[in-house]
């Protein structure tokens, strides 16, 4: 049995969303990290009072998650469904092989210390 990470760069706002849809599929732990950043837009153009300036580096937050390779589909399609709205700056989500695991409390390794 193989064990995989989800990380995907959302919306913020999306965070809470997607907290819940997840615990209805069901997930073993997640992080959570506030980041910046911008794909092939290079950034967001805003006007105010007549001005138009640009934001570089746009808020953003990554989830990441370590599963069963079992878990990925479920998972993944959660995120889609609360994630997409079909605008530009929805994000991505990468899967990564993870060849190990180890939770530091227990030494336990593999998919019994997710």
């Amino acid at each position: 049995m193989g064990i995989k990470c989800i990380e995907a760069v959302i919306r913020p706002e999306r965070l809470e969303h997607l907290r819940v849809q997840l615990e209805t599929v069901g997930y073993p732990g997640i992080t959570v990290t506030e980041t910046e950043g911008h794909g092939k837009q290079r950034g967001v153009e805003h006007s105010w009072r007549g001005t138009t300036y640009k934001t570089y580096f746009v808020p953003k937050v990554k989830v990441s998650l370590v599963v069963p390779d079992a878990s990925v589909k479920a998972i993944v399609d959660a995120i889609i469904e609360v994630c997409n709205t079909g605008k530009v700056g929805d994000g991505k989500i990468f899967i990564f092989d993870v060849h190990e695991v180890i939770r530091i409390r227990t030494q336990e390794t593999g998919a019994a210390a997710i």
